[in-house]
C-alpha cells in the first residue's frame, strides 16, 4: 500500500508543476514526470537497485552485479533493515523514490529543455547522484548511515539531491530566451497535484516505517501536522507582507511542509513537527523571494523548495531528534535536548551531499549537453515544448488551447 501510495506522487507531481507553466508548456511538463515511471523503473530493475543497495563497495556504491537484472531478488532474504517483508516489495518501495526524485528536477527547467535531453540526464542523474546517496544513507554498510546520519524517509536522499540538482541547472541553462509574463495555466491542476502528493506523502513517509506499527502512525501524525502548519505559515506570511491568501501559496507551502518533514518524521513528536513546519515554510517563502530578485531562471523555484526544505528539515532533525521516539536511532538525540552529536553529524553530511549533489549534477548536465544539446531553440521555446517536442497541445471543445482563454467555463463540461 505505501509503495503505491508513493507512486502516486509522480502524477500528483506531474500535474502539481503542470498547472504552474504556460498553457502552451503544459504537457511536456507532465510528461517529463510520468516518463520517470518507464525510464527509472526499467533502470532500478537492470541496474539502479544494485548501486544504492547490492553488496557495499567501501561505503560508497553498491556492487552493480549483486541484483543486476533483478537476479535472485525473489530468492533472497529479506532486507536486514526491513525484515518482515519481502526483499522484492522492498526494492519496489525503493523504486518509487528514485522515480520521483529527478521528476522534481524537472521544475527549475521548465519550458526550456529538449525532452530526449532530459531523459538522458535523468538516467545520469539516478546512476550517478541518486543511487550513491541513498547508498551512503541507508545501506547499512553505507559511509553516512555509519557515521550516525538521520534521515527516515528521503530528506537528503530525494529532496536535498533534487533541489541541489535543480539550482546547477537553471545555472547551466540559464534564463529562458523568450521575454513572456509567466502566467500559470491552471491552479486547479496545482490544487489537485497537491491533494495527491499529499495523500502519498503518507506512504513516503510511514511507510518507511517499514512496519504497519506505532513508529509508522507517529510518522504518518508529523506529516500531516508539517504539511499543515507549513501551508498556512506561508499564505499568514504572505498577508503579512500584503499579498492576497492564494491557493498557489497555500499548496506551495504545503509541500515545503512535507517536504521538512520527510528526513524527521519518524524521529521527532507530533508537536515538534508544527514547528519543522512553520520555520521551513519562512525560510523558504524568503528564498523564493530572493530568487526572484536575481538572475537564476528556476522556473518552479524547486530549489527554494525542496532544497531549502531537505536542508532544514535535516538541520531540524539534529535538532529535535529524540531516542524515545524511535529505538532505531542509535546516534544520540538532537540539539535541543542538550547532545551535539548528533547535531554537528548531520552538518557534516549535509555539507557532503549539498556539494556532491550540486557540482556533480553540474558535470552530468555538461556531458549530456555534450551529447545531445540541452536547451531548445528560440523558435522551439516560443511555439512551446508541447508542440516543438511532442506535436501534441490542449485543445478545448471550442478550439482554445490556452486555458485562461476561454470565454465560458460551461464549454468544459
Amino acid at each position: 500500500a505505501a509503495s503505491a501510495l508513493v507512486l502516486l506522487m509522480t502524477p500528483g507531481l506531474a500535474l502539481f508543476y503542470g498547472g504552474m507553466v504556460n498553457a502552451k508548456n503544459v504537457i511536456s511538463t507532465m510528461l517529463q514526470s510520468f516518463i520517470c515511471m518507464g525510464i527509472i523503473s526499467v533502470l532500478w530493475i537492470t541496474v539502479g537497485f544494485s548501486l544504492a543497495f547490492g553488496d557495499s563497495i567501501g561505503g560508497f556504491i553498491g556492487d552493480p552485479r549483486t541484483f543486476f537484472m533483478f537476479n535472485g531478488v525473489l530468492e533472497s532474504k529479506p532486507w536486514p533493515l526491513a525484515s518482515t517483508i519481502p526483499l522484492v516489495l522492498f526494492a519496489f518501495f525503493q523504486l518509487k523514490f528514485a522515480v520521483i526524485t529527478p521528476a522534481l528536477i524537472t521544475g527549475s527547467f521548465s519550458e526550456r529543455i529538449r525532452f530526449t535531453s532530459y531523459i538522458l540526464f535523468a538516467c545520469l542523474f539516478s546512476m550517478f547522484i541518486y543511487a550513491p546517496i541513498a547508498h551512503w544513507t541507508w545501506h547499512p554498510e553505507g559511509f553516512l548511515f555509519q557515521m550516525g546520519a538521520l534521515d527516515f524517509a528521503g530528506g537528503t536522499v530525494v529532496h536535498i539531491s533534487a533541489g541541489c540538482a535543480a539550482l546547477a541547472a537553471a545555472l547551466y541553462l540559464g534564463k529562458r530566451k523568450v521575454d513572456a509574463v509567466h502566467a500559470p495555466a491552471n491552479i486547479p491542476y496545482v490544487l489537485l497535484g497537491t491533494g495527491l502528493l499529499w495523500f502519498g506523502w503518507f506512504g513516503f513517509n510511514a511507510g518507511s516505517a517499514v512496519s504497519a506499527s506505532s513508529l509508522a502512525a507517529s510518522a504518518f501524525a508529523t506529516t500531516n501536522t508539517a504539511a499543515a502548519a507549513a501551508g498556512l505559515a506561508w499564505i499568514l506570511f504572505d498577508a503579512f507582507k500584503g499579498k492576497k491568501p492564494s491557493a498557489m501559496g497555500f499548496c506551495i507551502g504545503v509541500v515545503v511542509g512535507l517536504v521538512a518533514i520527510t528526513p524527521a518524521a519518524g524521529f521527532v513528536g507530533i508537536s515538534v513537527s508544527i514547528f519543522i513546519g512553520v520555520i521551513a515554510a519562512l525560510i523558504s517563502n524568503l528564498v523564493v523571494g530572493w530568487r526572484a530578485k536575481t538572475t537564476i531562471d528556476d522556473t518552479l523555484d524547486v530549489f527554494p523548495c525542496h532544497g531549502v526544505g531537505g536542508i532544514v528539515g535535516v538541520l531540524m532533525t539534529g535538532i529535535f531528534a529524540h531516542t524515545a521516539i524511535n529505538s532505531g536511532n542509535t546516534t544520540g538525540n538532537g540539539l535541543f535536548y542538550g547532545e551535539t552529536k548528533l547535531f554537528f553529524i548531520h552538518l557534516t553530511a549535509l555539507g557532503i551531499v549539498v556539494a556532491f549533489s550540486f557540482i556533480g549534477s553540474f558535470i552530468l548536465l555538461k556531458i549530456t549537453d555534450l551529447i545531445t544539446p540541452l536547451s531548445v531553440s528560440r523558435e522551439e521555446e516560443e511555439l512551446g515544448l508541447d508542440l516543438s517536442q511532442h506535436e501534441e497541445q490542449l485543445v478545448f471543445s471550442n478550439g482554445a488551447t490556452e486555458m485562461n482563454t476561454i470565454p465560458d467555463i460551461k464549454v468544459l463540461a
